[in-house]
């Protein structure tokens, strides 16, 4: 394996993060990863390297797109936010005002803090379903939900897009991967799709790490809801299809946005800066509304509308290892892809860096 490179730039102040950076790449097998950092009104980090494939033929580059799994959620969820905050949507009337099949009980809010309860299917799908929007919408539509919506909570790890993108369909008439091009990524420059061009398919880095060890970790002492879950339709944890062009092309919003770590953290900046939501409904969308032990993830869990919370700020991460995060501590944006599958450990590891720098407590 050809020895990985780290390009791009780094504010003095932080070049020790560099050389953390270099490290982490060092411990992956194959891929590469990129790092973006803002901090008192500048990105003070913006690095990648390794490759974007698993055969060390194409180098990671400042625009390589990588699918960063749940990371895709608060982009999701922002289509939904905005539309709440320009008057067309009400966050706390029944999901069926806007979408009438919706047999579940359940309001906007409840879904976007993953209070709904649609999170597994009784029917087994085929992996097509992820390709055809209308009959993935139309199967969650008839679905009973787990839990009476509001009276727990737990991810809904692949219906998250579809359940906020069919109401985004409903009011707005767009699809919500072109919703959020229009609306969010192309005004603001972000370099993050849902549902990828031809032309774009050419940045996009293999995913790789889909090994036994990474296998056992999603079924070792999981509980069956997490397994159906995930696991129905199949094909998410499956490198052929999650780096097919297929998958790539198709809006499955609660995972397979495609983007830069620059683009990530970008978001993040664009919220705190007021670019995006009002102040009142980023305030909403940053208080807890549901906490406690995640029926699907197991293990307490705070939700926000459309980001996780904990003591240090908000935001997401995703299956893999990928993350993007706002720092109310630090007050830093950070974004971090990743195209190898592991933990979270790497990721962990360059924050703790940067905290260092900032002489802040380690996450």
């Amino acid at each position: 394996m050809a020895r990985m490179q780290v390009s791009g730039a780094v504010h003095p102040r932080f070049a020790w993060v560099k050389d953390v950076f270099g490290e982490v790449l060092a411990t992956q097998p194959d891929g590469g990863a990129a790092l973006a950092v803002w901090h008192g009104g500048e990105w003070v980090i913006d690095l990648w390297g390794g490759w974007a494939d698993a055969t060390a033929h194409r180098p990671w580059q400042d625009d390589t797109l990588v699918m960063p799994y749940s990371v895709t959620k608060p982009f999701a969820a922002l289509c939904a936010l905005l539309l709440a905050d320009r008057g067309e949507l009400d966050l706390d009337v029944p999901v069926s005002t806007y979408w009438p099949e919706l047999t579940a009980g359940t309001t906007m809010r409840q879904v976007l803090a993953h209070q709904s309860g649609l999170v597994a299917l009784d029917e087994d799908q085929p992996e097509e379903a992820f390709y055809d929007w209308d009959l993935l919408s139309g199967r969650l539509a008839a679905q009973e939900p787990t839990w009476e919506p509001g009276t727990a909570h737990g991810e809904s790890a692949l219906f998250y897009g579809h359940l906020v993108g069919e109401v985004v369909r409903r009011i707005d008439g767009r699809t919500l991967g072109r919703f959020l091009r229009e609306e969010v990524c192309a005004p603001l420059g972000l370099d993050f799709h849902v549902g990828l061009s031809d032309a774009d398919q050419r940045r996009v880095a293999d995913l790789t790490g889909y090994d036994e060890e990474f296998r056992s970790s999603m079924s070792d002492d999981r509980n069956p809801l997490f397994q159906r879950a995930l696991n129905n339709p199949p094909g998410a944890l499956e490198p052929d299809v999650v780096n097919g062009t297929r998958w790539r092309s198709a809006e499955i919003p609660a995972v397979n946005g495609h983007g830069t770590a620059r683009a990530v953290a970008g978001m993040y900046v664009a919220l705190q800066q007021g670019s995006l939501l009002s102040e009142g409904m980023l305030d909403q969308a940053r208080r807890v509304h549901a906490s406690g032990p995640d029926q699907v993830l197991g293990g307490d869990h705070a939700w926000g509308l459309g980001f996780a919370l904990d003591p240090d700020g908000y935001g997401m991460g995703g299956l893999g290892g990928s993350f993007g995060w706002w720092s109310e501590v630090g007050q830093y944006a950070l974004g971090y892809v990743t195209s190898h599958i592991g933990d979270h450990a790497r990721g962990d590891r360059l924050e703790n860096a940067i905290r260092e720098v900032l002489d802040l407590p380690p996450v």
